[in-house]
């Protein structure tokens, strides 16, 4: 047996569409910052996690108490004077 749609169902099924499209929208707007905020945070834990005990153990290995060091890059410039010569042109039109 076929049914025919009627207006009524049809505005009612937009109606029910809409609805839930909004609610949808403002519940995002409500818990989106929150799950956001929950993700970076498991997100760091676990970034946190995998290098803070290496980073931990380089540096207990590196010091020793009462040694001190000294880390800098020396000053050295170093150029290649054998780049060429410098060309002064002028554009033609």
């Amino acid at each position: 047996m076929l049914q025919q749609a009627s207006a009524t169902g049809l505005i009612r099924t937009i109606l029910i569409i809409l609805v839930i499209y909004y609610v949808v929208k403002v519940m995002s707007r409500i818990f989106a910052p929150i799950l956001i905020k929950y993700v970076a945070k498991k997100a760091s834990e676990r970034f946190g996690g995998q290098f803070g005990d290496f980073q931990k153990s380089q540096q207990e290995a590196a010091k020793k108490e009462g040694e001190v060091t000294i880390d800098k890059m020396p000053n050295t410039k170093t150029s290649n004077k054998d780049v060429g010569e410098y060309v002064d042109y002028e554009e033609i039109d």
